[in-house]
């Protein structure tokens, strides 16, 4: 399953860097040269039985999909031909529960969590009108994953180094107010070990983004 969102994600990326986005104005106004962006998330935790191994859990009791937010801001300093070359930060936080149903015995409820906050430069193809892009960053992260009548474990809350890349585009129908959407891949640092339980696994987390950007 991850091997074919991956390969969706290349595809969507690529097809973002060659669109022509740019609507027809002469001259056409630049990139920038600040843009924030605020998006509501989709992003699918694993349901992988090496991280509900590392929290004494099963497979059933792993929340699976989660909903949040990522908030961004971006500037554009330096164009080069084609390029515009942009530098800026991104916060994302989803949250995720599963409950389970009535009757099922041996399931605990439980509840996950993801943020990370993240400086980023990007690459931008296109005009202010309109543009795609291909980003990445490196920052760190924190996942928690606690079931119900548990504690949490010392790495629900460590900082761990992670690698975000991914792609988007925006369009500015109006002069400050644009549609955008973003396509995210977090790659996180294997947890620490907690007790008798083993460390967390090295990971990637696909992320989904659509909502509003101003400049």
């Amino acid at each position: 399953m991850l091997l074919v969102r991956m390969r969706v994600f290349a595809f969507s990326l690529l097809i973002l860097a060659l669109a022509p986005l740019a609507r027809a104005q002469d001259p056409p106004p630049r990139i920038g040269p600040l843009v924030v962006d605020l998006h509501g998330t989709f992003l699918g935790f694993p349901e992988d039985q090496l991280v509900a191994d590392s929290r004494g859990m099963t497979l059933a009791e792993l929340p699976g999909s989660g909903l949040g937010v990522q908030v961004g801001i971006h500037v554009y300093p330096v164009r080069w031909k084609a390029i515009t070359f942009g530098v800026g930060g991104e916060f994302a936080r989803i949250s995720a529960g599963q409950t389970p149903v009535e009757g099922v015995v041996g399931v605990r409820a439980a509840e996950e969590r993801f943020s990370s906050l993240t400086p980023q430069v990007s690459f931008n193809f296109g005009t202010g009108h309109g543009w795609s892009y291909l980003s990445a960053g490196f920052g760190s992260s924190t996942w928690s994953l606690v079931p119900q009548g548990q504690d949490a474990f010392p790495p629900d809350s460590d900082n761990v180094k992670t690698l975000n890349y991914g792609g988007g585009a925006r369009w500015f129908a109006k002069r400050h107010v644009g549609v955008s959407f973003d396509l995210r891949v977090y790659a996180i640092n294997p947890g620490s070990a907690a007790f008798k339980f083993p460390q967390r696994p090295r990971t990637s987390l696909m992320m989904m983004g659509a909502g509003v950007s101003v400049k």
